[in-house]
């Protein structure tokens, strides 16, 4: 079982954040810091290593989702859970080492938050690697008086020979050609004990990108667009991901994507569009 925030009393949020925070996998193992709620931090940033490419080189979709999750509400400010998060990849960034992202707050209202971003190349910031936007939803309102959580990343040495991300989240094939994702645990949840948008993201690119390049008859793809609607929170699991692609002989491949939580009646939790090119 995973702990829901919006369970515990005022008196014990920031404590049940803080545990909740320091679980999740997704920021911890991809080396995201985010300076509003990690300690000691001071630019948003994120390292680029050898499992967050493709075969080719080019950078992967999920990263940069982990690097800059939109909509941009915190957890100091609010419960967010997302709505939208759309991605525009205008650079395959093989030999970036870092990405720095810079926000731009639309309007956070009473329920709902709008936001967009460029994610850049830290050594040369006039290079943009990505832009995004996205929407979401408050849960519930937080307490005052939020300190910043001590939260250092996993030590992971890039190499070429780092495992997949989507074995470090779970995700495995099974018999019948689809990738799930486990059951709901801490490492993988929100701080409202739903599946948390990092394997979400993981999960549906894993799946994408197997069924484009079948389609392509080539794994030298690169992503250049990813949209997640997320429908429903994922509080159970298994879940698995279904693609489909959907462009027939156009010049890019476009795949249509689902994820059902089939430890709740196989209903649709998120679905997403992927467009890939040719390398």
């Amino acid at each position: 079982m995973v702990d829901d925030i919006r369970t515990v009393t005022p008196e014990e949020h920031w404590e049940q954040f803080e545990a909740a925070w320091t679980a999740l996998l997704s920021y911890r193992y991809l080396g995201k810091l985010s300076p509003d709620l990690d300690a000691d931090v001071e630019r948003e940033t994120m390292p680029i290593r050898h499992d967050m490419r493709n075969s080719t080189g080019g950078i992967m979709a999920a990263p940069l989702c982990i690097a800059s999750p939109e909509p941009y509400w915190l957890d100091s400010q609010c419960i967010p859970a997302p709505v939208v998060m759309a991605y525009d990849v205008l650079d395959s960034a093989r030999d970036v080492r870092q990405v720095v992202v810079h926000r731009d707050v639309i309007h956070l209202g009473r329920t709902m938050g709008f936001s967009r971003s460029r994610t850049v190349d830290a050594d040369d910031p006039q290079r943009v690697i990505a832009v995004s936007c996205g929407m979401g939803v408050s849960l519930g309102d937080v307490p005052g008086d939020y300190q910043k959580v001590p939260n250092p990343p996993v030590a992971v040495e890039d190499s070429p020979s780092l495992p997949p991300l989507h074995h470090v989240f779970g995700a495995r094939q099974g018999d019948d050609g689809y990738w799930r994702l486990p059951g709901i645990t801490a490492e993988f949840a929100s701080p409202h004990a739903a599946l948390h948008l990092g394997p979400i993201n993981i999960v549906l690119e894993t799946a994408a990108m197997e069924v484009a390049d079948a389609h392509a008859g080539t794994d030298a793809v690169q992503i250049d667009s990813w949209t997640v609607m997320f429908v429903r929170p994922g509080v159970a699991g298994p879940f698995r991901a279904e693609g489909e692609v959907v462009s027939g002989r156009s010049e890019r491949v476009a795949v249509n994507l689902t994820l059902r939580d089939e430890g709740r009646d196989d209903r649709v939790i998120s679905v997403a569009k992927a467009v890939f090119r040719r390398v």
